[in-house]
């Protein structure tokens, strides 16, 4: 069973994608983020780097990310990029992934490719109010990604705003949930781990 979780940025998508993961099982679930799937950027001057809008489709590498699904879905293991925030580029090293029962797709844009949503199962869009998402945004990327609250406020008002409105929004109609107050809905994730157990019979 493959799993998407859209959304927008600070919607609160890992927050749902860990809660499903404890719900059935660490040991069942293969985990993709998006995020770990940016475009190489070790070629270009850091500078440049920085100027690049990371919210806009074509910031990532879809057709690899696209193929790494396929695999899981066909039995295949995968090595999984690892992506560095703070330098904007991939990391070397990769992470070795096998194919389990459930594979949790999760991502911005992850519903934005057709390709990738006719191979999802289960199709969720986790939905928030945009101050609750900018505040989380601003507090992630402070504390995680090394950025400034001056680099955060501008990003979010030059691309992640524009790009939510113009990509990640419209992507909501592709769903087949939509759960509101992000990862704090409790009923809703209880719903979408219900219906999981029942497909694959997962027991405590």
């Amino acid at each position: 069973m493959i799993i998407g979780i859209g959304g927008g940025t600070g919607s609160g998508k890992t927050t749902v994608a860990q809660k499903i993961i404890s719900a059935i099982g660490e040991s069942n679930v293969a985990y993709l983020q998006q995020d770990s799937y940016y475009r190489n950027l070790n070629e270009m001057p850091l500078d440049q780097r920085h100027r690049v809008n990371f919210d806009h489709p074509d910031a990532y590498d879809g057709e690899l990310m696209l193929r790494q699904l396929e695999a899981l879905h066909y039995g295949s293991s995968i090595d999984r990029p690892i992506y560095d925030f703070v330098a904007h580029s991939r990391k070397q090293e990769t992470i070795h992934v096998d194919p389990l029962p459930v594979i949790i797709v999760e991502g911005i844009l992850v519903f934005f490719d057709a390709r990738m949503r006719s191979l999802m199962d289960i199709k969720i869009f986790v939905d928030c109010d945009d101050d609750i998402r900018f505040i989380r945004r601003l507090e992630r990327d402070i504390h995680s990604r090394g950025r400034s609250a001056e680099s955060v406020i501008e990003q979010y008002l030059t691309t992640v705003r524009p790009m939510h409105l113009q990509f990640v929004a419209p992507t909501m109609r592709y769903a087949d949930v939509i759960i509101p107050e992000g990862g704090f809905n409790e009923v809703a994730v209880d719903l979408i781990t219900g219906k999981i157990r029942s497909v694959l019979t997962i027991t405590d």
